[in-house]
């Protein structure tokens, strides 16, 4: 697929089944024969307290993105999600959460166990800098000003100094590689195919 810019601004979004929060979709990945997806990427806003869905047979990272903390209760352990740090878990295993500060906006990636393997990197983007997003790669904008250079020049709203990125915008990467630069925090996310051996 080649490179291109996913406007947050454009995407739709769906409450959850247990009305604890809403879900934006970004991207999805290939599926199996009888599933609708072997990878997901989703901006989330959790409003309350509750449990979240399972997902059996699936991996999950979760990063904080706006907010201060998510204590998350996985398989009977607590842990406390601070923000920008990703951290990884079952997606089938029972898992539930409290807001100890208030309302947060999570990052989630989900991918099939065997198929995929996920990464979630927070870095500082820089000016002098252009931060390359490859094949398998999104990188999405979590604060700060920031512009795209796509291999192409069709990108909507391109000028010679980039493409503008507001806030939650996503630049899939390509070959080709997009470049980001600027100020402020990117995630990268990155979907390789198989399981991770490590």
């Amino acid at each position: 697929m080649p490179a291109q810019i996913i406007r947050f601004a454009d995407l739709r979004p769906e409450r959850w089944k247990n009305g604890g929060g809403t879900t934006v979709e970004i991207a999805r990945g290939p599926a199996d024969p009888g599933t609708d997806w072997d990878w997901r990427l989703s901006i989330a806003d959790v409003d309350r307290a509750g449990d979240f869905s399972a997902f059996e047979g699936m991996e999950r990272v979760l990063t904080v993105i706006d907010g201060e903390l998510l204590v998350l209760t996985v398989d009977g352990t607590e842990h406390g999600l601070e923000r920008y740090r990703p951290f990884r878990f079952d997606g089938g295993a029972p898992a539930s959460a409290v807001l100890p500060t208030g309302s947060i906006r999570d990052l989630g990636l989900i991918t099939r166990r065997g198929a995929f393997t996920g990464y979630v990197t927070i870095l500082e983007l820089s000016k002098k800098r252009p931060l390359p997003l490859g094949p398998g790669q999104l990188g999405v904008l979590l604060q700060g000003d920031a512009v795209a250079h796509l291999p192409s020049s069709a990108a909507p709203g391109a000028t010679h100094d980039g493409t503008p990125l507001a806030r939650y915008d996503t630049v899939r990467g390509g070959e080709p590689a997009p470049t980001v630069a600027g100020r402020g925090f990117l995630a990268v996310v990155s979907v390789v195919p198989g399981a991770d051996d490590a």
